[in-house]
């Protein structure tokens, strides 16, 4: 049961897909509307998270175990749901995560190909049974990903270094929470340009904030 009053977004999707680099603006376009809106990431999002955040996407940990990377991924995300989010969303402020849980699913879960309900469980644990209100996928296909992320110079992490058959489970993972949860998930097209997946992405939050009450005239932006 919802006890908050805030709303949480997340939004998820494959390496170089361009979430990351949406939510500055989205967040900018939503706080001109006079809504109060939080940006974070996972994992991440606190000081304690960060930390576990480097030891997991550092590539000399090449040798961790999958069981390892799952139970850390849980622990980052306990203390991120138990001192970041929830302490915001109470204050009723947006948040717009740069992934959450499904991430787990999709990466832990089909791409390493773990028991999805032994990952379910753990998922169950760490957020208390915390889920976003809703959810966008950026789909992209991993190659062109990839490449993008080449292209851009991006940071490669430990994450960015496992085989392309990884990355193709991970995305027929996302693709399918997306389809089996319609009411929670709106996917976008990640081939279009920047400029397009920030109008699509700008128009689907837009809309699920106004379903959902929050686009209201007397709200004023915070930065926090």
């Amino acid at each position: 049961m919802k006890k908050y009053s805030g709303y949480f977004i997340t939004l998820e999707g494959g390496e170089g897909c361009g979430k990351t680099c949406q939510i500055p603006s989205i967040v900018e376009s939503l706080r001109q509307k006079g809504l109060k809106v939080y940006a974070t990431r996972e994992p991440g999002g606190n000081f304690i998270g960060e930390q576990i955040r480097e030891v997991l996407h550092n590539k000399k940990n090449v040798d961790m175990h999958p069981r390892t990377e799952t139970l850390l991924y849980q622990a980052a995300r306990a203390q991120f749901v138990e001192r970041t989010l929830l302490p915001i969303l109470e204050e009723g402020l947006i948040v717009i995560s740069d992934r959450y849980s499904d991430s787990t699913k999709a990466y832990q879960g089909y791409g390493r190909q773990r028991d999805m309900r032994e990952i379910s469980m753990l998922i169950e644990y760490a957020t208390g049974g915390l889920t976003p209100d809703f959810t966008v996928l950026i789909d992209l296909d991993p190659k062109i990903g990839d490449e993008r992320k080449k292209a851009n110079g991006s940071e490669i992490n430990r994450m960015d270094l496992l085989p392309p058959e990884f990355y193709e489970r991970v995305r027929v993972g996302y693709l399918k929470m997306a389809k089996e949860e319609p009411n929670r998930w709106v996917i976008i097209d990640g081939n279009q340009s920047k400029e397009l997946v920030f109008a699509d992405l700008s128009r689907e939050i837009e809309n699920r904030l106004a379903l959902s009450g929050f686009l209201e005239s007397d709200r004023r932006s915070v930065e926090r």
